[in-house]
């Protein structure tokens, strides 16, 4: 067992003292009676709780310093040893509910990937930076794209970490991807989708279905699945506000949590208003979903019975392909569902703060919304210039 933090702490004996009449006395009365015994409390790396008492709080110090001295010195117990397979499965098994259904998919296909270019009977331990350094060679050498790679870094990274906490199988320092580096690449220009193409897209929508999706995913700037899980429950039509939040599985909702298991608030458009209103007025009574049909909910049930269904299938089907078509129609250059919420995050930078926007966002770091949403328009570069030109003017001017 490997120490992770060693506390002392005070604790009263007895109950509270009582007069000749059975009455508790107050505590101003009997404070300079208390009697107290110590407890040295000290926490394993596999999250279990362990304490020793004593009577003074001299000899409690004493024995936390020398656990503490143990536990910066490596003189505690030895991390456990276990393969690489074995941590494979044991970690597929542990982080079950702990992370979302996809996050848990990419650590055991990365783990995987690791095992069969190592072997699985590799212990834990033994596993070096260079051993890391020649998978990532290997798999920037089988993969079409170093983004793949960098995910696998990334992935292994966290995964090693809670090889270290808080499972105790690898000491501090012992990670073997911490100092591998992502390798650098060109990132993709952020797609803005202009308010002529967005309108277009609407006018070409051939149902009040597609109007809605699109008009949210424009104004709101919701994830497709965000939009997809929404409930009627969760359109404030008086405050005009969209919350997005988790799903507990029952007979009527599928259970679901939004990224980063965070609920949160965002604002919703009068033109979204308008098409959800329009929309409510057609469902069915009673049933919870805008967006998918009692008939598509009966068909996952179905799924979900015969064991076809998990969390990564399409909630709807062909929802890429019909926005491809519809984009075609419309004759709007290439983007997708997803640029949508870009384009809604821009254009709320250009008047929120960053880190409301971030919160609008849901992202858990604001380095993603600058980094991967926030798109530079022909209008800034046009003022960026036009400030530039003034400048000059002013300089040849003196």
């Amino acid at each position: 067992m490997a120490i992770e933090k060693v506390g002392v702490y005070r604790k009263w004996l007895g109950a509270v003292p009582e007069d000749e009449n059975g009455r508790k006395i107050p505590k101003s009365k009997w404070r300079k009676k208390r009697r107290y015994h110590w407890i040295v409390r000290w926490w394993g790396t596999n999250h279990k709780k362990y304490g020793k008492v004593f009577k003074t709080r001299k000899e409690a110090e004493d024995y936390a310093l020398e656990l503490h001295n143990r536990m910066c010195s490596g003189t505690v117990d030895k991390p456990a040893k276990i393969t690489l397979h074995d941590f494979r499965l044991e970690h597929g098994r542990v982080m079950q509910g702990q992370v979302a259904y996809t996050t848990l998919q990419d650590h055991k296909r990365a783990l995987k990937f690791f095992e069969n270019f190592i072997g699985g009977s590799t212990l834990l331990s033994n596993i070096k930076p260079r051993h890391a350094e020649a998978f990532i060679a290997h798999r920037l050498s089988t993969v079409p794209s170093v983004n793949t790679a960098n995910k696998d870094i990334r992935t292994l990274q966290s995964i090693f970490n809670r090889a270290i906490e808080p499972r105790g199988y690898l000491t501090e320092g012992q990670n073997p991807f911490v100092k591998i580096k992502e390798r650098r690449t060109t990132p993709n220009e952020i797609r803005y989708i202009e308010i002529e193409e967005y309108l277009s897209l609407m006018d070409k929508a051939k149902n009040i279905w597609w109007r809605a999706f699109l008009s949210l995913g424009y104004g709101s700037g919701l994830r497709r699945n965000e939009i997809l899980n929404l409930t009627w429950k969760n359109i404030d039509f008086e405050g005009q506000m969209v919350t997005v939040t988790a799903k507990k599985e029952s007979h009527t909702l599928l259970g679901w949590d939004p990224k980063g298991r965070k609920n949160r608030v965002v604002p919703l458009s009068d033109e979204s208003a308008q098409l959800l209103a329009h929309l409510h007025l057609k469902a069915e009574e009673g049933f919870p979903y805008i967006f998918i049909s009692p008939e598509r909910l009966k068909r996952i049930r179905e799924r979900q019975k015969i064991g076809t269904w998990n969390p990564s299938s399409q909630i709807i089907s062909n929802l890429d392909r019909n926005f491809r078509l519809l984009r075609q129609n419309a004759s709007v250059n290439y983007c997708t569902l997803h640029d949508l919420r870009r384009t809604a995050i821009t254009n709320w930078a250009k008047k929120l703060p960053i880190q409301v926007v971030q919160q609008l966002a849901g992202h858990e770091d604001i380095s993603t919304t600058r980094r991967y949403y926030l798109a530079v328009r022909p209008e800034d570069l046009a003022t960026a210039n036009k400030f530039l030109n003034q400048i000059l003017a002013k300089a040849k001017s003196i």
